[in-house]
């Protein structure tokens, strides 16, 4: 589909009003010179065509003198106006044909993570790969957008048969191409997209507005569902998002009375396969919606002023569990458990801490504190410095966690006495087959081994992974490959089937020895 160029220059001359006005003064001498030349048949002719001209023209430019539509600048695609005004052509021209137009949103997933560690000419490198690869999947008439950063729009001309089904292989396809390696600069990146998008059937007044603005409702559901999450927009789409402003209110009492709860994704050693700890991860298991996933539902626990209150929770289950595994004969070395920059800068941090650790007779030892990348990286908080380097002289260990996905400098990370070092999922995968990615984990990981700290991989999915990560000499693994996060009473039940494993595979090394 071309949208409207410029009309001619004639045709824009003839709607400017001066211009029309002295084209209507010489019409008199236009009819006089036809009589002279053509007699009555010329003149009566010139008198009847002229105005009928003069009207069909107006009329023409009238919709046809319009500016160019803008464009991206970077990409040269379409703006949002130029979505809107494609579905809104779509949709009338569909139901005269019997035909109709689909709205879809796109998001590359964590294109800001992306931006922050490479920095605006790389992401800019990156949208341009990804229009084109959008482009060379589209057919001629689809509409192509993009709206700012990461985020994509397409309006799909009418078809017969514009299906879920249907809709539902494309935005595979679309995952499936955009899933590829990006190589920029010597540097390789992999990235999801998350898609949302609306049948025109789908809603009760389709036009362009809507149809866009309903594709955006989708994609909010696709992107709390997961990386590379996919949504068709339903009614539902609105009950959910009216549900989650109920969430709001639901915080409080879900924290008091457990439905807000510690589940521990373990960490085993590559070395040993002996587990050498559990992160504690919270979940909220609703009485009605089930399991509501942690970036719908953490949010709105700092949103309600509730960070503080959840810290103590994670903290008090997390030792209780160490307390249990303990009395049930499996030693696991630590607990990690995560801590905002806000639950850093409490000035009785520490004293808090301290009393747990006395009340569940625990050294400090045994108790990681979980810190982001950037938190270390922004050092210039006091507080937050004397509260990390106060833990870390009581004894507890330090992890910095997602490293790779901010800008710690090697003296911040040396400084705040960082124990361990947990590497961002998005250098891991595709770490066996990719050798750009490889090589730079392998570069984390001498870095580490220099700097005398040990080494984690978050997000291990494959055993390709595992295998690779082993062979690399990273120190500890811990994703979907090993284990799902679980609540406190599967732990037990997992801990005794992964002993029983180690120890039936030392007995076939054994007799193969």
């Amino acid at each position: 589909m071309q949208l409207p160029n410029a009309a001619p220059q004639w045709r824009t001359m003839l709607k400017n009003p001066s211009t029309l006005a002295v084209f209507l003064a010489f019409t008199p001498t236009v009819c006089v010179i036809s009589y002279w030349c053509g007699g009555e048949t010329a003149l009566l002719a010139t008198a009847i065509l002229t105005p009928i001209l003069v009207l069909l023209t107006i009329g023409v430019t009238k919709s046809a003198s319009r500016a160019p539509y803008p464009r991206d600048g970077l990409t040269g695609l379409h703006l949002r106006e130029d979505i809107e005004n494609a579905l809104d052509e779509f949709t009338t021209a569909g139901k005269a044909q019997g035909k109709s137009t689909v709205s879809m949103r796109i998001d590359l997933d964590d294109f800001h993570t992306i931006l922050d560690r490479y920095g605006h000419r790389f992401a800019d490198d990156l949208v341009l790969q990804t229009s084109k690869r959008l482009q060379s999947i589209l057919r001629h008439d689809d509409i192509l957008a993009r709206l700012d950063g990461g985020s994509f729009a397409i309006a799909f001309a009418p078809v017969h048969r514009a299906g879920l089904e249907t809709m539902i292989q494309i935005s595979g396809r679309i995952q499936s191409v955009l899933a590829q390696a990006y190589h920029i600069d010597s540097t390789s990146v992999y990235l999801t997209a998350s898609i949302g998008f609306c049948l025109e059937h789908s809603i009760a007044a389709p036009c362009g507005t809507t149809l866009l603005k309903a594709a955006e409702d989708a994609l909010l559901e696709a992107n709390r569902q997961s990386p590379a999450g996919l949504r068709a927009y339903s009614p539902s789409s609105k009950t959910n998002q009216f549900a989650r402003s109920l969430l709001l209110n639901e915080i409080e009492g879900a924290l008091e009375t457990g439905q807000i709860r510690a589940w521990f994704q373990p960490q085993i050693s590559t070395d040993t396969g002996n587990v050498v700890g559990f992160e504690a991860l919270a979940r909220w298991v609703h009485p009605e919606r089930g399991v509501v996933a942690p970036n719908e539902f953490l949010p709105l626990v700092e949103q309600a002023g509730f960070s503080e209150r959840l810290s103590e929770l994670m903290l008090f289950q997390s030792l209780s569990a160490l307390r249990d595994w303990d009395a049930a004969g499996f030693h696991v070395e630590t607990i990690g458990v995560n801590f905002s920059m806000a639950e850093l800068r409490n000035p009785h941090l520490l004293e808090k801490i301290v009393w747990e650790l006395d009340r569940f007779d625990l050294p400090a030892s045994r108790l990681s504190i979980e810190v982001l990348e950037n938190v270390v990286a922004d050092s210039s908080d006091d507080m937050i410095t004397r509260n990390i380097n106060g833990l870390s002289n009581l004894g507890c260990k330090v992890d910095l966690d997602d490293f790779g996905t901010g800008h710690a400098s090697i003296s911040n990370i040396r400084r705040f006495s960082v124990n361990r070092i947990k590497i961002d999922r998005s250098f891991i995968t595709k770490l066996d087959k990719d050798p750009e990615q490889h090589q730079m984990v392998s570069a984390i990981l001498t870095m580490a081994e220099r700097l005398g700290m040990k080494t984690l991989a978050e997000g291990v999915e494959t055993k390709g992974e595992h295998t690779a990560l082993a062979q690399l000499g990273c120190d500890h693994v811990q994703g979907f490959s090993i284990s799902k996060p679980m609540p406190l009473d599967e732990t037990l039940g997992w801990l005794e089937r992964h002993h029983a494993k180690l120890r039936k595979t030392a007995e076939i090394s054994r007799k193969l020895g």
